[in-house]
């Protein structure tokens, strides 16, 4: 394991150390990538129940009597049709319809905002936001007062709530709360990033190494394990959830990401809207789509596509499915293309490889 000292570090860097983490640099920070497999993280979260670090994430707190109002100029989502305590997922964008980053946007009350915004993207994501602030709301970057843990996977309920007095089984999917787990103040939300149940909780960075500690031993009995960024990787991507950098970035809008249901147009003016407009007018050419190898072969992020054996796109992410069983990927086509039952060619080694579109998202839990 190699330390760099350019690199930021979480509230839990020492203890990733203590736990012989594989530590890789994740736009800008040592993050572990894995701790006992990433096949052995990933079915933990899909069986059980896992515990990530995502403290590199960062946080920004919008407040006034016109947070709300800064909220819906600079993001896509409806922010004016939230109710305190919920949160939805939303997009900053350009004035030229790309993505400045897709966000989580949580209304803590009628005057003030709490944004998770991704990690390499924090600062720009703030100066962006200053930029449209034409509103009567002020503009925190609040991310040092924040360690973020995510405890992922059917149990991840029953391993929190002997944590805490919250009734976690009161908030629902995309609601949030403000409480205590093992007595440290918490903001508590019932999201995620790995198509499962669970919960986000954001603490006081002092505070996260002994709640990291004690959700571990709360899950000793259903064989909790501490995760890295390569399940999260694997469980998202089977969950379809976009990847800032690969699915989306500033030459890709909402629509072509199959983001469309993020985009609130009748509400009104907001940043990049005149530009998907035009998207809207003019329809789109290209289309986020979901494909699994028929051959053998893995897709790696950034691999070319082709239709025919014609260049036709490339591959924002791929890799194996530990849940299917199967070689999975996600790729941008020709809108006329981009439909499930397409035969196409993944170019691996510059040897054309076949593949077919499939729906997506490739798995989806049980509900209940």
């Amino acid at each position: 394991m190699s330390v760099s000292a350019d690199l930021k570090r979480t509230a839990l860097f020492d203890l990733h150390c203590s736990l012989n983490a594989k530590l890789v640099d994740f736009g800008g920070w040592h993050m572990p990538v894995q701790y006992s497999g990433i096949l052995q993280e990933h079915n933990a979260v899909r069986m059980a129940v896992g515990i990530f670090d995502v403290s590199h994430m960062g946080e920004i707190e919008i407040r006034g009597p016109e947070a709300g109002k800064l909220v819906d100029h600079v993001a896509t989502n409806n922010a004016a049709k939230l109710k305190i305590g919920q949160a939805h997922y939303s997009a900053l964008l350009y004035e030229h319809g790309g993505f400045v980053d897709d966000i989580l946007v949580h209304k803590v009350s009628d005057t003030e905002f709490f944004l998770c915004v991704n990690a390499s993207n924090q600062d720009k994501d703030v100066e962006h936001i200053k930029s449209h602030n034409h509103f009567d709301a002020d503009v925190e970057f609040a991310s040092e007062k924040y360690a973020q843990l995510a405890v992922q996977g059917p149990k991840a309920l029953q391993v929190l709530q002997k944590l805490t007095a919250t009734k976690l089984g009161e908030i629902k999917y995309y609601w949030f709360t403000d409480g205590e787990v093992n007595g440290v103040p918490s903001r508590i939300a019932r999201t995620g990033y790995t198509g499962e149940d669970g919960f986000e909780i954001y603490v006081p960075p002092d505070k996260a190494e002994g709640l990291w500690n004690a959700i571990l031993e709360s899950g000793q009995e259903f064989g909790i394990k501490a995760c890295g960024l390569g399940a999260r990787n694997t469980l998202r991507l089977e969950a379809k959830m976009a990847l800032y950098g690969h699915e989306i970035t500033a030459s890709t809008n909402p629509f072509e990401a199959d983001l469309g249901w993020i985009v609130k147009m009748d509400k009104g003016e907001f940043v990049g809207r005149d530009a998907l407009e035009k998207v809207l007018d003019q329809g789109i050419n290209r289309k986020l789509v979901g494909f699994e190898m028929l051959e053998r072969g893995i897709a790696r992020d950034g691999y070319e596509v082709a239709l025919n054996n014609e260049p036709a796109g490339w591959v924002t992410s791929g890799g194996p499915s530990p849940t299917l069983n199967r070689n999975i990927g996600l790729c941008y086509l020709p809108v006329q293309a981009a439909v499930p039952g397409t035969s196409m060619q993944v170019l691996i080694r510059n040897a054309p490889v076949a593949a077919v579109t499939v729906p997506t998202p490739f798995y989806k839990r049980a509900k209940g």
